[in-house]
């Protein structure tokens, strides 16, 4: 393909992506496939010569888009959303287009400085204390600053790397294997993984309850470090979350991490679905407490208009990253006091995301992004004043930003599950459920770039509809 050609094609594939997004709207929400119906109709080797654009193109409607299930349907429910938007596709495209490799300044400069200047851009934007900019209120270099990673589980893991690091130097006679990390039974799988990763062997996955919105309380911490000090060992890192998987729980970050700090414990918080909500000074009293965190992490990917993958992690200090993941060899010397962006993360390679991010926050500005995490939220609130209103229902937690946890009252998990299953296998929405306090729990998550109120109406007849079926035994779980 050349390149006169490519524009040709781009302009095919620009029609196929605007089409695609007119009519999803139309289509199934989940998939309809069963597992493995794409061997059936792929071959087995690449071909030994090149096909024609046309064809490949032609594979992808009739073959690859049965198999999808649509996240950016304006009727997709589940998990927590994948946010899209014009000009972020835009900015993945330039970024493709470029295809620089930013580990180092020297790498691309223009990468890493806008990727810093866009961060905080945005802490600010999300009101974080001045601690994590890269520069102090009197225009000097900070000690923190932000960066990005592709997931908020790559940030956890960091932030963990850096706590070790930081807990041996404080330490330095002490056994690794003695460390210990904390987080709540309610924190995202990440956690365990980022410690299993990092070898931190000793995870406490403290327990919340149901008449705390399954937020964790400080004197459960508070009684685990207690714990694990007379048992010799060594507290180095507390994970609190704001917005959890299962509820959107809101962990007290204030009292909690003064609990934590008074034993040198490196505090990070996990707002990857929630954290976005923060540009809108309304919802920000849920971060209270930020200017006592080591480290804080959101995804613009899920809620603020920019495509995956971009999570955003800032630091107070950026010496314990550097200490846990700066490894420079001859071939990457450079000459300077520059910023390498490799000593922040785990890999060496990086693409330059920082222009789709520049581009969603110039196209949209403060007052396009306050207004489109309100529309959800109010949605959201819709939602959950039909479920109280409903005899048939019950709110399983307590609503926040975009998410409603919900059940039928008095039914068993059977009838629940039937009634998600019901829904689901209908392709006019999809959802997923949780487990809350033992008990089998729907969530209706709003995030989707395109959802408005006849959307989330269209959903809430339906679940209306099936559950009348379901509790007249017209429908039977499985």
């Amino acid at each position: 393909m050349d390149i006169e050609e490519f524009r040709r094609r781009g302009h095919e594939m620009v029609d196929f992506i605007c089409d695609y997004h007119r009519s999803v709207e139309q289509l199934p929400v989940r998939s309809q496939v069963e597992p493995g119906y794409l061997a059936e109709i792929l071959p087995t080797e690449a071909p030994q010569s090149g096909e024609l654009f046309s064809a490949i193109l032609a594979d992808v409607a009739s073959k690859i888009m049965p198999g999808m299930t649509h996240w950016q349907s304006p009727s997709f429910f589940a998990y927590y959303p994948a946010n899209h938007s014009f000009p972020a596709i835009l900015g993945e495209l330039l970024c493709a287009g470029l295809n620089v490799v930013g580990f180092s300044w020297i790498g691309s400069p223009a990468a890493t400085e806008l990727e810093t200047i866009v961060l905080d851009w945005l802490a600010k934007l999300l009101g974080l204390p001045g601690g994590f900019l890269s520069v102090t209120a009197d225009g000097r270099p900070g000690k923190g600053g932000g960066v990005i990673q592709g997931t908020a589980s790559e940030a956890a893991l960091v932030c963990l790397l850096a706590a070790r690091a930081r807990a041996m130097v404080r330490r330095p006679a002490d056994d690794q294997t003695r460390l210990v990390a904390y987080t709540s039974d309610q924190a995202h799988s990440a956690i365990k993984k980022a410690c299993m990763v990092a070898g931190v062997v000793h995870c406490r996955l403290l327990p919340t309850i149901e008449q705390d919105a399954f937020a964790l309380q400080p004197a459960v911490l508070q009684a685990a470090i207690e714990a694990d000090l007379a048992a010799g060992l060594l507290p180095c890192f507390y994970c609190a979350t704001v917005g959890s998987t299962s509820s959107c729980a809101v962990d007290p970050l204030r009292h909690l991490f003064g609990t934590a700090r008074a034993h040198n414990i490196w505090c990070h918080v996990d707002a990857a679905y929630a954290g976005s909500a923060a540009v809108c000074p309304e919802l920000r009293p849920s971060f209270d407490g930020l200017e006592l965190a080591d480290s804080f992490s959101m995804n613009p990917h899920k809620w603020l208009l920019v495509n995956s993958d971009c999570s955003a992690l800032w630091v107070q200090d950026a010496e314990p990253l550097k200490m846990a993941l700066s490894l420079t060899p001859v071939f990457l010397h450079a000459k300077g006091n520059t910023l390498d962006f490799k000593d922040w993360q785990v890999p060496l390679g990086r693409r330059f995301r920082a222009l789709k991010v520049w581009f969603v926050l110039r196209s949209y500005g403060a007052a396009g992004l306050q207004a489109y995490i309100r529309h959800h939220v109010r949605l959201a609130g819709w939602f959950a004043a039909r479920v109280r209103a409903d005899e048939r229902f019950e709110l399983a937690a307590p609503p926040r930003f975009g998410l409603v946890c919900f059940r039928l009252k008095g039914a068993s998990r059977e009838q629940n599950a039937a009634l998600l299953e019901t829904l689901n296998v209908s392709g006019k929405l999809f959802m997923v459920h949780t487990e809350l306090a033992g008990q089998y729990t729907l969530r209706f998550a709003l995030g989707s770039t395109n959802v408005q109120q006849r959307h989330v109406e269209a959903a809430w007849q339906e679940i209306s509809d099936c559950s009348a079926r379901i509790l007249g035994g017209e429908v039977h779980g499985t």
